[in-house]
């Protein structure tokens, strides 16, 4: 670190006092509703926008961003000071609704933007499971009994080195403040990708309340989340002992689903308006089929089948408990440039939660599910394939007929009983798989012979 840093830095501290008194006014003004419903249902956090506080402290706003570990500090101090009806300690910040500036692609990251509050979008390709992390510590020097406290910050465990006393190591652990952490890993969106390049990942660490059941569900594998956190690094052990190279980790701050299920996407009045209109109108069937890839001229059948699809049917569960799936499979057979792929990558882009994928360049694992070494905590984890992944969307795979036997007898638990099921190295898991599939193929003999049985010329089994 230059010097111009650590003077920046030690000019920042000298502030925290202001600080602290500026995000008490602007809690105490602006957030105290918000406050006090975050106390009221029982939550550990409180959200604040930043465009709240940019215009409330401007200088505040852009300190956040630069420093956001020490500034963040400064605001939960702040609350402590607030007197509000009940005890709100422990309530952590969270910011959402960051600039623009601050959003970045995976593979933009360098090491100037260590240290910085940043916004990422990407999926959850894995995720590990929900462990303790020890957070604070207390030793007791057997010599004096006085009690040391240290802060585990880092990812191996720290031990104090010596007492006031002049005792150097052996002391005794007294007691240990534990948090709920879990790590994962996100990778970038496949649509701001160009050419060759391969989707970069990222490691992004959540810790206590960003960790809890209903935050669990909503960043499964596969979903499509936007993450607000620290960059920091992480030593590399090799051979027990430091590398030179370091890890990069998003110590995360904030975390937000994007639309992903039909469920999840937010109506707004005029949205509304709009569909009670079309719901009038006697023509609405037509002008939804229109509406699908309408610079492919004619196809009506066609169109509005893929229409029916994407409405999907009702899953019914009969009293024997056997369940009849509600999503419609559909598969396209015809001559090469028929504008197939076309309408494949049209209901891909329609479908909130839609994935394309092309069968010369897929495999059984890669569709399904995988079995992968887990570099952060070690052993194996599971890694979900495109079926999994479009869970509740549709999955549409280009050039079925390229596909192998074997990948294509691995998708027939997929496609009827909706799960896919694993059982590899020390795993045992059925993962859900609630996706709709629609696939394209061509003829046996590359066209179709007019004057031939039809069912011979598709060359797919017959399940």
């Amino acid at each position: 670190m230059g010097e111009k840093d650590i003077t920046a830095k030690g000019i920042m501290m000298l502030e925290a006092t202001e600080q602290i008194e500026r995000f008490k006014e602007f809690f105490e003004e602006i957030e105290k509703k918000n406050m006090l419903e975050a106390v009221s249902s029982g939550r550990a956090s409180i959200t604040t926008d930043f465009a709240k506080l940019s215009a409330f402290d401007p200088k505040l706003a852009v300190d956040l961003l630069d420093y956001p570990e020490e500034v963040i500090k400064a605001a939960e101090l702040s609350i402590r000071e607030i007197e509000l009806p009940t005890e709100v300690n422990k309530l952590r910040v969270r910011v959402k609704n960051l600039p623009e500036s601050q959003k970045l692609m995976i593979r933009e990251i360098r090491s100037s933007h260590l240290g910085k509050l940043l916004v990422l979008d990407g999926i959850v390709r894995r995720k590990s499971d929900v462990r303790p992390q020890v957070t604070k510590t207390e030793f007791e020097c057997p010599n004096c009994g006085r009690i040391i406290s240290i802060l585990q910050t880092e990812a191996t465990f720290k031990e104090p080195r010596s007492c006031s006393c002049g005792r150097k190591g052996n002391f005794r652990l007294m007691g240990k403040e534990m948090v709920d952490a879990q790590s994962m890993v996100l990778e970038e969106n496949p649509e701001m990708l160009e050419g060759g390049d391969q989707p970069k990942r990222m490691g992004v660490f959540l810790k206590e309340d960003l960790v809890s059941p209903i935050s669990e569900k909503r960043t499964n594998p596969g979903s499509r989340v936007r993450v607000v956190g620290i960059l920091k690094e992480v030593p590399v052990i090799k051979h027990g002992s430091r590398s030179t190279n370091y890890e990069l980790l998003i110590d995360t701050n904030y975390i937000e689903t994007i639309d992903e299920d039909f469920y999840d996407i937010n109506i707004s009045k005029d949205d509304e308006e709009l569909i009670m209109a079309l719901a009038k109108d006697p023509k609405v069937y037509d002008k939804l089929v229109a509406a699908i890839a309408p610079s492919i001229f004619g196809y009506e059948k066609v169109k509005g089948s893929l229409l029916l699809q994407l409405m999907g049917g009702v899953r019914k569960k009969r009293s024997d408990g056997i369940v009849s799936r509600g999503d419609i499979h559909v598969l396209l057979v015809g001559d090469p440039g028929s504008g197939k792929s076309q309408l494949l990558k049209r209901v891909s882009v329609i479908a909130p939660k839609g994935r394309y994928v092309s069968g010369g360049g897929v495999s059984g694992a890669g569709i399904t599910a995988a079995v992968v070494k887990d570099e952060i905590l070690g052993g194996w984890s599971l890694e979900a394939g495109a079926l999994v992944l479009a869970n509740n969307g549709v999955c549409s795979i280009d050039e079925m007929d390229k596909m192998s036997a074997e990948d294509t007898g691995a998708m027939h638990e997929a496609l009827e009983q909706q799960s896919v099921s694993i059982a590899k190295a020390n795993i045992q898991a059925t993962l859900m798989a609630r996706t709709t599939v629609l696939a394209a193929a061509n003829p046996k003999y590359g066209r179709f012979d007019p004057y031939g049985n039809i069912a011979e010329q598709i060359n797919l089994p017959p399940a």
